[in-house]
């Protein structure tokens, strides 16, 4: 009960508490609930809360992003906007090129194979006809075809001008091929052009110079094969030292992973750097096909153009060296410039083409194209600047142009010369270095035209006077002719259809045309009559319809003795020009072409270049250096030692200082030995007749390329005398001073000739009886005869059989004898010896050399008509019947040189106590020599067509056909052996049969 009592009121108590409990937790869990649902809403609210933020945020940064695109695009438009066009350009320019790829590549290719030795002018006309090809076979090529444009790259060009390379198509194309093709290239670089350039070229990569006479240039070529170092081989000949063979093929193999090749006997390590260059001063070289394959021929002569800017460089150069300096920078600038501008170009669409995506968000890409814009901006206003002052100074260059053209054209006209005598060559380093004297030694004038006049004058003289000196008697008028008519052309006042005619009298077929007067005219004049006609200007003249009108009009002219004296009829007179009525004359009359050439420089150059001047040996010495020898070219009878021994001597290099040998067999090492003792102790040697050891050239040439300044006494000098010989070393007569000491021609120069040398120049010689008047006064007038003498004996030879039966070489060194003789024999005796005088001069002197008994008749009645008693006792003396060659009123040396020079140049034949016809056959003989050397250095870019555009070929082919139209068809043998049949009895018809 008391349990009862105690626990169930705690009974009730504890279920009213769980009660309690459980409506306090349901209120709980429902709190609970309640307090989730507003967590769960503010989780939702923060997480909104924190999706607009991010979404804030977003939209800031694209706001910040397309801002910074915004300015990066401007940036990307100003920068590049300006290239638009250009690139458009530049676009359209690749399709084209795309589209005439393989043609241009394919006649690129052409070029570089076969038209490398060939000249400009046949090039083009090449390059034309493949082109034409091209087209005719549906393969698209440029029209305009440029090497430099297919395979070329400006900037490279550009640095390769700044090197020394000619600024013309023509040589830059060369180094095109040069840097393109795949065999190794050999230069032909007569002019030395090729070799300056590859020098200053490659001269920062350690370049090896080598020549086939050095001893060790097998090691050199070794070596910078190995290291890739680029080697010049200069100076060959026309064959290639076998060993050579492996590396001309490129014949490399790989051993242990390397690249390797054999040369010789050695296996060498083969580096891709190396470079091989091959140069020749042959001007036109002959090789054998199998050279020809191995190597990429190039023919690197200079073109006109070329050298004419060289010479206005070099004139500017002397006569405003501020201004030639200011444009070689400009030129430097200029090239810089052209090659950061490319860099700048590549280097923006390497950027371009490398950037991923948008390139407006690559901010690094931006930077690299707005810097490139700005440097570019800047370089290209530069530029425009550098091409403004270049304008400028170009004009003032333009003014000095006149000078370098006149010049350039020169230059040509002694490279042709080699084409008649293998002894005349000049180099360019010579001919640059006369042309840089002229500058400083000619007169000077403010007035610019002035100036260019006298430079003018002065460098054609000067080089006329140098050049003579070096040539034979017998183109000494031909070299005036060529220079005269070379300049002419230049200037445009000769056509070369007209001198081309002068030259050869015209081609053509059979004429037709009936000879209006077989009297004087015969068929060779009638034919060239005709032929002349079809000249433009004397086809418009209608002068054959007015000459067949009337011939007789023109027969003075054929008949006068000096046809070159008198005047065409009128009309004629007025209407040609001083070379058309030359080329009437030379019709007319063509055994007076050389006095007509002859008066035609006169007119056109002055009289100074139709009388060369007298042989001086003291003048060729100062022109001389130790570094480079003196070169007597020699003629039949021609003898310059006794002249150089007596200079040797008045020099201080007679005795001991002066060794000489005369070259032969087994001389070659006594020779060398010679050179190399005077060499370092400064005396002279001479070596005779170098023709004669044509072995031995090739050590004369070594010997004469290791001569300098550094190596060699100052004093020295090396003279060598050799015959005219194609085997003498090209580079020895380029640099050399050439020589010839030969009669001149006429008997005017003969005599002038003689009174300048020794003895009769030596004025203590001359004068040694003028303390005895009466003895002097014979002394001069005999000597005056005796010159005379000895000029009519020597210009007989050029009659042929009517002057002398047999040539003979009769020399100064005859003249020197018999002068020394007389003025022994007037100092010893009272009264002058005639008989002792004419016997030692006729019979010893001269006389000891002819063979032929009419011949020694002949000689000592001319020695009886110049040296004999009447020519000292009778007054003013006449030695022919005109009296023009007569003994002067002159008392001094100089009174007689004076007479001398007033006599005429042409002698008339009765000089030689001849008759006048005589000449006709010696003139022809010389008009002849005269018109074929001429023809010789007509070469056929200089005839590349006649005046209606047609080549010599296509004249050619046509006489050809013409010919081929008057023969007769061919015999018809069927038809001959059935009307003449072999018979034992008719023995005529097997003859007519086989015949």
């Amino acid at each position: 009960d008391r349990v009862a009592k105690v626990v169930a009121p705690k009974r009730i108590a504890l279920a009213e508490k769980e009660t309690e409990v459980n409506d306090l937790e349901a209120m709980l869990s429902q709190k609970r609930a309640e307090l989730k649902m507003v967590q769960d809403r503010l989780a939702e609210l923060n997480q909104a809360l924190a999706d607009k933020v991010q979404e804030k945020e977003d939209l800031e940064a694209k706001v910040d992003l397309c801002a910074k695109k915004l300015e990066r695009a401007q940036k990307l438009i100003g920068g590049l906007g300006g290239e638009k066009k250009r690139w458009f350009e530049a676009a359209e320019s690749l399709q084209e090129a795309y589209n005439n790829l393989t043609g241009d590549i394919l006649v690129a290719s052409g070029v570089i194979a076969y038209l490398g030795p060939y000249t400009s002018v046949y090039r083009q006309q090449a390059v034309d006809l493949w082109v034409k090809k091209c087209t005719q076979q549906k393969l698209k090529c440029s029209k305009d075809f440029s090497l430099r444009g297919i395979l070329g790259d400006p900037v490279k060009i550009r640095g390769w001008n700044i090197n020394g390379l000619p600024t013309d198509g023509f040589s830059v194309d060369n180094a095109v091929m040069l840097a393109n093709a795949r065999r190794w290239p050999l230069l032909i670089d007569p002019q030395g052009q090729a070799n300056k350039w590859i020098k200053n070229m490659e001269a920062e990569n350690k370049l090896s110079v080598i020549k086939l006479t050095d001893a060790t240039f097998m090691r050199t070529l070794e070596n910078a094969i190995q290291f890739g170092t680029p080697v010049l081989l200069e100076n060959i000949g026309e064959e290639l030292d076998p060993a050579l063979e492996p590396l001309l093929l490129r014949q490399t193999f790989k051993q242990a992973g390397v690249i390797c090749m054999k040369l010789g006997e050695n296996v060498l390590e083969y580096s891709k750097d190396f470079r091989f260059y091959i140069t020749t001063k042959l001007p036109n070289p002959h090789y054998l096909p199998e050279t020809a394959t191995k190597v990429t021929l190039i023919n690197f002569m200079i073109t006109l153009e070329g050298l004419e800017d060289q010479l206005l460089g070099i004139v500017v150069a002397k006569e405003q060296p501020q201004l030639e300096e200011e444009r070689q920078a400009l030129i430097v600038q200029s090239a810089s410039n052209q090659r950061q501008l490319k860099e700048i170009e590549a280097q923006i669409l390497q950027t371009l083409s490398a950037s991923q995506g948008n390139i407006l968000e690559d901010e690094g890409a931006i930077k690299v194209l707005d810097d490139a814009k700005v440097l570019s901006d800047d370089i290209s206003e530069k530029q425009k600047i550098a091409e403004a002052t270049q304008l400028k100074i170009n004009e003032s260059r333009t003014g000095y142009k006149p000078v370098a053209s006149h010049s350039a054209v020169l230059f040509f006209v002694i490279a042709d010369l080699a084409n008649i005598d293998p002894m005349y060559q000049y180099s360019l380093t010579w001919f640059v270095n006369l042309y840089i004297s002229s500058i400083a030694n000619s007169t000077k004038s403010k007035q610019l035209d002035k100036r260019l006049r006298y430079l003018t004058d002065h460098f054609t003289y000067n080089l006329y006077c140098n050049v003579c000196r070096s040539l034979l008697e017998k183109d000494k008028l031909l070299f005036s002719f060529m220079l005269c008519t070379s300049l002419l052309k230049s200037r445009h006042q000769l056509d070369q259809g007209e001198l081309m005619f002068y030259l050869t009298g015209g081609v053509g077929l059979e004429n037709t045309r009936p000879n209006p007067d077989e009297t004087w005219i015969n068929k060779r004049m009638w034919d060239e009559m005709c032929r002349m006609a079809e000249l433009p200007h004397f086809a418009q003249e209608k002068f054959l319809e007015e000459f067949e009108a009337d011939p007789l009009r023109f027969k003075y002219i054929y008949d006068s003795k000096t046809p070159y004296t008198e005047e065409l009829p009128t009309k004629w007179e007025q209407s040609l020009t001083d070379f058309q009525k030359m080329i009437v004359l030379r019709v007319l009359r063509p055994d007076k072409a050389v006095p007509l050439s002859r008066r035609f420089v006169d007119a056109k150059l002055g009289q100074k270049f139709t009388e060369p001047p007298p042989f001086n040996l003291a003048e060729s010495y100062n022109d001389s250096r130790a570094t480079a020898p003196l070169i007597f070219v020699l003629s039949p009878g021609a003898d310059p030692m006794a002249q150089l021994l007596k200079f040797a001597d008045a020099s201080g290099f007679g005795g001991d200082k002066f060794s000489a040998i005369s070259l032969g067999q087994g001389q070659g090492p006594f020779a060398e030995a010679m050179i190399e003792k005077a060499r370092q102790d400064g005396s002279w040697v001479a070596l005779q007749n170098c023709h004669l050891a044509v072995s031995w050239m090739n050590s004369l040439e070594r010997i004469c390329e290791g001569l300098t300044p550094e190596t060699v006494h100052r004093d020295f000098r090396l003279w060598l005398t050799s015959y005219p010989s194609d085997k003498f070393p090209v580079s020895v007569l380029q640099n050399g001073v050439k020589m010839t000491n030969e009669p001149p021609t006429g008997l005017r120069m003969n005599v002038l000739q003689s009174y300048l040398t020794d003895p009769i120049s030596d004025s203590e010689f001359y004068e040694k009886l003028k303390p005895d008047p009466p003895k002097y006064a014979a002394f001069q007038k005999l000597l005056f005869g005796l010159c005379l003498f000895h000029a009519l004996v020597q210009e007989r030879r050029k009659f042929g059989p009517l002057g002398w039966n047999i040539p003979y070489g009769f020399n100064e060194s005859d003249l020197r004898i018999s002068v020394r003789q007389l003025n022994i024999f007037l100092e010893e005796y009272e009264d002058v010896p005639y008989a002792a005088l004419q016997y030692l001069t006729g019979q010893c002197n001269y006389g000891g050399r002819v063979t032929d008994d009419w011949d020694r008749r002949c000689l000592v009645s001319i020695l009886n008509n110049t040296y004999a008693r009447c020519v000292v006792e009778d007054l003013k003396y006449k030695f022919s019947p005109s009296g023009v060659y007569h003994i002067p009123a002159a008392s001094s040396y100089q009174e007689f040189l004076d007479f001398i020079r007033e006599l005429p140049v042409e002698q008339p034949p009765e000089a030689f106590g001849m008759h006048d016809n005589v000449d006709i056959s010696k003139d022809l003989q010389e008009t002849k020599l005269l018109f074929d050397s001429c023809l010789t250095t007509q070469k056929g870019g200089a005839a590349a067509s006649t005046d209606d555009g047609r080549r010599p070929e296509d004249v050619l082919d046509e006489i050809a056909a013409g010919i081929l139209n008057k023969l007769p068809p061919l015999f018809d043998l069927d038809a001959a052996h059935k009307k003449f049949p072999t018979r034992y009895d008719e023995s005529m018809n097997t003859v007519l049969v086989q015949e």
